[in-house]
């Protein structure tokens, strides 16, 4: 169990006591999210270390490690998943500047964006953690991703395009790995990084059951400032922002069922709705954002 004296994301203090959430996906049980006064990240406290926390991904409805398309919500997830493949890629294009190069995925789960990568002329690597999304991804797409810690093996100054979609809240070596990134990237490289946006619209109206909370799974819990921090502390700057307007839908969707204990698809679409509005003039209030993300130059 590890329980924060100061931030993880900015290392410093002081850091308060915020709210509880409760885990709706595997345990029942309910962890402390805290504040910290510096940066403004919030992070989840108590939580399972490294070897342990493997339990708590242990579900049948955990959509990025079993490709399920069980009940509503995945089902829905699974037909938007091939319009943001496309987005996706398109926006690393755009970034990078290329139309093939060398593209590292961290966290690649079943492995459907690498395979639209390579579908599109980039050499892949992946890394992930779960045994059963590494299964399928061989099965699904024929890729084979490595374990996490191969990280630090891997070749410097090698990639185009780093990818964590929806990973780095999920990363118990932050520091580490972010320091890892920069020695990564080829001098030229990106750094794409999605995470869910405590500040967005949804997030306050849903409160605890905003469901991107995903305690114990998500260890932090970013905003656009400590983000910002976190990467400045760490030799690279945020270049640019970009929304995912599908996320406030799912996470909608989701929270209606947490807080309520079924399905509202009506208000669920209302609420990702507004969030949107709010957000389309100010990307920073969006309920996940893309950070677009490269070297500090010396």
């Amino acid at each position: 169990m590890i329980h924060h004296a100061s931030c993880p994301v900015c290392e410093s203090g002081p850091v308060v006591p915020s709210f509880s959430a409760k885990d709706y996906t595997v345990s029942s049980e309910r962890f402390s999210i805290s504040l910290c006064a510096n940066c403004t990240a919030m992070f989840t406290q108590d939580i399972p270390s490294q070897e342990r926390i493997g339990a708590y991904y242990a579900s049948d409805n955990y959509v990025s490690h079993s490709n399920t398309q069980k009940g509503l919500v995945n089902r829905l997830y699974h037909r938007i998943r091939r319009i943001t493949l496309v987005s996706k890629r398109k926006l690393v294009q755009s970034h990078t500047k290329r139309f093939s190069g060398e593209i590292l995925d961290v966290g690649c789960g079943t492995g459907a964006f690498l395979n639209e990568m390579r579908g599109a002329g980039w050499s892949i690597t992946g890394l992930e953690p779960d045994d059963t999304a590494r299964k399928n991804a061989k099965q699904l797409f024929n890729i084979e991703p490595q374990q996490p810690n191969d990280l630090f093996t891997l070749p410097e100054k090698k990639y185009d395009a780093i990818t964590l979609w929806h990973v780095l809240e999920h990363i118990h070596q932050l520091q580490e790995y972010v320091i890892r990134f920069r020695e990564l990237l080829s001098p030229d490289g990106v750094l794409f990084i999605a995470v869910p946006n405590y500040t967005s619209y949804d997030a306050d109206v849903y409160k605890e059951f905003w469901a991107a909370y995903d305690v114990p799974r998500h260890l932090y819990h970013f905003s656009p400032k400590s983000m910002q921090i976190l990467m400045d502390h760490n030799g690279l700057e945020v270049v640019r922002m970009k929304p995912m307007w599908f996320d406030s839908y799912y996470v909608s969707m989701l929270s209606e069922q947490y807080r309520t204990g079924k399905s509202n698809i009506v208000r669920a679409f209302f609420v990702g709705a507004i969030s949107n509005l709010k957000a389309l003039f100010n990307v920073g209030k969006c309920s996940s954002v893309i950070y677009v993300i490269r070297k500090i130059k010396n």
